[in-house]
């Protein structure tokens, strides 16, 4: 199975021309945010003058987390590099050893990075009441944490939690975490010296390679000659104190060793990360629940994402089928952009479609300060019942659809 679009994608052409500087990518973005809504928009629903964010792990550079396919993302450093996929994760005790022994080295420098002035910015523009809903294909909740009043919908997932591939209970990182620690002290000892020496603090990955470690998206730690097999994780205590039954209604069985390490013997209780793993697919909720918050806005603006996934780039291809303008704001080429922005208005200033070749964290935050400037927070503001009214019953959305 092929990671699509691992090499650098062709630089983009941007839009309008005078996007090239700052000012003029931020007076775009407005223009395109406060736009009313196109007369392209074909069987328009929700609101029509909202946007709907599609977001990608170029906006949690900032907070020092790895991308994938970035100027220094684990694609173009680490050329040997290939995630677990999820055939893989289920099929093989020794896999999972690996990954876990990965993902607790990792766990700590996720869990204490914090969300960063995109998500802050997406905020201030869901207050304005331009920005709708989000959908993120990012795992790291700082969506959620930095601006709950907006829906959010994690596409692949979340890493706040753990679940069980039998009896799909979850529970918390951290308590995981913890157990990891105890079944494993050698590890939870070097991870402590690590932290120590500052070994997880740099955000540059050559010296994080001259001290031994090479760091992926996700919360993924890569140490070079490490004795993953020695690695050990828990059961699901779900399925421990009380075995389930097996889809062909056979009782299904999970064994520990003395101190609560899954054994490979059991035939159920296998816990992963609440993600969609590379070769999973995406629940049909999460998938339907997509496809609505396109529907139910009128622009489209894509954060810090090459739309390389095939889950992520097909909404941005429903979005441009029902005539929605799209913004993107990506930091180096995106997959098929050029298809996004065909037949543009001539001399449109950002109103029918916009490409900034940028970072989020250096646009969005003067865009935000330019709005209120303007007096537009200050108009919406005005209006406080009918916005929170309507706040109320977009924080409702994804609910709804995911119950």
């Amino acid at each position: 199975m092929r990671i699509p679009y691992t090499g650098p994608l062709p630089s983009p052409r941007v839009i309008p021309r005078n996007t090239d500087n700052l000012a003029g990518a931020i007076a775009a973005l407005s223009n395109f945010l406060t736009a009313p809504p196109s007369p392209a928009l074909q069987h328009p629903t929700g609101d029509p003058a909202s946007t709907v964010i599609l977001s990608g792990a170029g906006i949690s550079v900032a907070s020092g987390l790895a991308d994938y396919r970035g100027a220094n993302g684990t694609y173009r450093l680490n050329k040997k590099y290939r995630p677990i996929y999820y055939h893989e994760f289920l099929a093989n005790h020794e896999a999972r050893k690996r990954y876990w022994a990965r993902s607790f080295l990792g766990w700590m420098n996720l869990h204490k990075a914090r969300p960063n002035t995109t998500h802050f910015a997406v905020k201030d523009l869901g207050d304005m009441g331009l920005v709708r809903s989000v959908i993120t294909q990012n795992v790291d909740s700082f969506h959620s944490a930095a601006h709950p009043d907006i829906p959010t919908l994690e596409l692949h997932g979340y890493l706040r939690a753990v679940r069980c591939v039998t009896c799909h209970n979850e529970q918390p990182r951290d308590g995981f975490q913890e157990a990891l620690s105890k079944l494993n002290p050698a590890w939870a000892a070097f991870l402590a010296e690590a932290v120590a020496s500052g070994a997880l603090d740099t955000e540059n990955p050559d010296e994080r390679r001259a001290k031994g470690m090479r760091v992926n998206p996700d919360g993924d730690v890569d140490l070079p000659g490490a004795p993953y097999t020695t690695f050990r994780y828990p059961a699901c205590p779900h399925c421990l104190a009380n075995p389930p039954l097996a889809v062909d209604g056979t009782q299904t069985r999970v064994e520990v060793d003395e101190e609560g390490a899954w054994q490979p013997i059991s035939t159920a209780g296998i816990l992963k990360p609440s993600v969609v793993m590379f070769g999973e697919s995406i629940d049909g909720r999460v998938k339907e629940a997509s496809e609505h918050a396109i529907d139910g806005s009128g622009k489209l603006l894509v954060l810090g994402t090459s739309l390389a996934t095939y889950s992520a780039w097909r909404l941005a291809r429903r979005a441009l089928e029902r005539g929605m303008p799209i913004a993107i704001l990506n930091l180096g080429g995106v997959r098929g952009e050029e298809e996004f922005f065909q037949n543009l208005p001539i001399g449109q200033d950002g109103e029918a479609g916009v490409r900034i070749d940028m970072g989020t964290d250096k646009v969005l935050p003067g865009l935000v300060n330019r709005l209120k400037e303007s007096g537009y927070a200050h108009f919406h503001k005005s209006d406080a019942t009918t916005a929170a009214d309507a706040q109320q019953k977009n924080s409702r959305m994804f609910k709804d659809m995911l119950s």
